[in-house]
């Protein structure tokens, strides 16, 4: 049997569903795939939750999609692997957590823990940092100093204030930790090798450089009152009485 070439084409943003209306692949003009679609076999993959190897309801994303086509098999994503750390006890005794525990505690440091503050589950999921943050506490470890990276893209626009209000509520539930600065992902994730964003970023946490504000809520709201939304604030520092 003579072999042909087989090419996998991925058309971001195409999806199927039966009705028209609103339907911006269906109205379109797209006589070559029409032809293909009618003429020849075809099929429809689930792109969500469990089929892609996400918690079940998770919205997909396109590294999640691009990963399990080409890997032509369910591939459990980190997010569900961590929940299940979490739920059956693996995720506290996890060798490289708690060689970072160990090294803040014997030389009596403080831990940092950076991350996206979101619930978007495509780069972190806010529960994971919850855990951390208990994890800790478990630990002795008292000295705790979060780097918010607020979201924007994943989740609503203006979603943080009710993330931030998740993770102050766990701090003091928990009764260790406070949030040191915050930036927009813009800023703390670029992956376009624009080094101007990031040292932004970089300066706040590592130097206590930039805006200052007594609460992460007060850097949210200023921002909102220039209509900056999450994903693009600028990187700010929180203060107590003046200091870092």
């Amino acid at each position: 049997m003579a072999k042909s070439p087989v090419a996998s084409i991925i058309l971001d943003g195409f999806g199927w569903r039966p009705e028209v209306e609103g339907n911006a692949v269906a109205q379109a003009k797209k006589p070559n795939f029409d032809r293909y679609y009618n003429e020849f076999p075809h099929t429809t993959l689930k792109a969500s939750g469990l089929d892609v190897g996400l918690p079940d309801g998770q919205m997909g994303n396109s590294e999640v999609g691009h990963t399990n086509i080409g890997a032509g098999r369910i591939v459990y994503q980190s997010l569900t692997r961590i929940d299940k750390a979490i739920l059956d006890g693996e995720f506290e005794s996890n060798p490289a957590l708690n060689g970072a525990f160990n090294h803040v505690k014997e030389n009596g440091s403080a831990l940092h823990l950076f991350g996206l503050l979101s619930d978007g589950g495509v780069h972190s999921h806010i529960n994971h940092l919850l855990a951390l943050v208990e994890t800790a506490k478990a630990k002795g470890i008292d000295k705790v100093y979060i780097h918010a990276f607020m979201d924007g893209r994943d989740v609503d626009p203006k979603a943080g204030p009710s993330y931030i209000k998740t993770l102050e509520d766990k701090l003091a539930e928990v009764g260790v930790g406070e949030i040191a600065t915050v930036s927009g992902r813009y800023y703390a994730m670029d992956r376009d090798k624009r080094w101007e964003r990031v040292k932004l970023a970089y300066d706040a946490i590592a130097h206590s450089e930039g805006p200052q504000f007594e609460s992460a809520q007060a850097v949210i709201a200023d921002s909102y009152a220039k209509d900056v939304t999450d994903e693009f604030v600028i990187p700010s520092v929180i203060v107590k009485d003046g200091k870092p």
